[in-house]
Parts: C-alpha cells; sequence; structure tokens
C-alpha cells in the first residue's frame, strides 16, 4: 500500500501528518505551496477539486476531508488506538472531530482570509471581531471537556492532533488565549510528543524551502 500525503504548513493537513506519524505508517509527502495557487493548479484540482489539502493518497486513490481520513487511518492501524475501541465511546470521538471541522475551522480562518466573510472596505477587523468571539465560545466549550484530564479520552486519540492543530492555528494570529488553562496544557503537552515535534520540525523546513522559493 503506497499512501502519500498532500500537505501545507500551518493548515489542518497538520493533523493526519501527525496521526500517520503515531501509527507507524509509511508515508510519502508532496508539499503544495497554498500561497502560491498550488492547491488551485490542474494536478491538484483533479485530485481534489475543492480545492484544500489535506489529501491522502491511497494507492492512486484520494481520500479528502480530515474526519474520514481520521477513521480510515484508524482503522488500517487499530494497533495505534487514534479512536476508542468501544462504539459509543469511537461516536464521541468522531462527534469531536466533526466539531473540529465544522465548528472551530470556520472561526479561525476569518483571522487569515477576512475578505472571503464580507467585501465591504474597512470590514476586515469587524469580521475578525466577531469570528473571535464564537472561536472563544468553541474554546470554552474544549476548556471544560479538558478539565482534570490529560486527553479527551483516557488515551492519545486523533481528537488529540485535531485540537492541537485548531489551537496552534488560533495562537498563530496572536489571539490572547491564556484564559483557556487547560487548552493551553494539551497544546504544551501535544509539543512533547515525538511526533508534533517530528511535524514541527518537517512544517519549518517546508516553511524555509517556500521563502527561499519566493
Amino acid at each position: 500500500m503506497k499512501l502519500t500525503l498532500y500537505y501545507a504548513p500551518n493548515t489542518c493537513a497538520t493533523v493526519p501528518y501527525i496521526t500517520l506519524t503515531e501509527a507507524g505508517a509509511d508515508f510519502d509527502v508532496q508539499n503544495v505551496n497554498t500561497r502560491t495557487g498550488g492547491n488551485r493548479t490542474p494536478e491538484f484540482l483533479r485530485l481534489n477539486p475543492k480545492h484544500k489539502v489535506p489529501v491522502l493518497i491511497i494507492d492512486d486513490e484520494p481520500l479528502t476531508e480530515n474526519v474520514a481520513i481520521q477513521i480510515w487511518i484508524n482503522r488500517q492501524f487499530p494497533e495505534a488506538k487514534l479512536l476508542p475501541a468501544e462504539p459509543q465511546e469511537e461516536v464521541k470521538a468522531i462527534s469531536l472531530m466533526a466539531f473540529c471541522a465544522s465548528g472551530i475551522h470556520p472561526h479561525l480562518t476569518p483571522n487569515a482570509r477576512p475578505q472571503n466573510y464580507c467585501d465591504l472596505p474597512g470590514s476586515e477587523e469587524s469580521v475578525k471581531r466577531v469570528a473571535n468571539q464564537l472561536l472563544f465560545d468553541d474554546f470554552k466549550v474544549i476548556e471544560e471537556l479538558l478539565a482534570g484530564r490529560e486527553w479527551f479520552f483516557p488515551h492519545f486519540s486523533a481528537c488529540d492532533a485535531y485540537f492541537f492543530w485548531c489551537f496552534k492555528r488560533a495562537l498563530s494570529f496572536k489571539l490572547d488565549l491564556a484564559r483557556f488553562g487547560n487548552c493551553m496544557g494539551h497544546y504544551e503537552r501535544m509539543q512533547r510528543r515525538p511526533s508534533v515535534q517530528k511535524l514541527l520540525g518537517y512544517e519549518k523546513k517546508v516553511q524555509e524551502e517556500f521563502a527561499r522559493a519566493a
């Protein structure tokens, strides 16, 4: 089985990079420079017409959408325990990943591209302010879920990888997140995992390569 992950720095392609690494999977990485339109080339659009990363190529067959990718990785590498084994807990984990995908992620994006949400001149800061209020409400939910816990479930799971990216992305926008102590503690624990350290090193390398090519 040949696996290739289409990846871009700072994007939610971070999540499968971490979980594939956690699973001990043998995978190649194809870097996509979204800042220069690498995700809108004819070649990429043939893989994913939604022009998004991540895309996981499984023996020439593209799989998109992070929740689906995480479920596939868990099924293919069950020994990694990336989702809880008990059915009721498993669907709770899928629900939490869906919240990261459809709740938290859309509230992060206006910080990077506010013009996509309102085309009125001078509206950028207003768009960010409203989106960040929604984002902080999301983080309040996660803050309660992590109270007294190291991970979302009794062991590390794909949910932890997914929320790590969400919180990391929020921090990259210089948002004041000090009030979310449990989320910050989770972020710090994640940074100590070898899979995350590998990701962070790789991310830095790709960012430097893209900067040199600019």
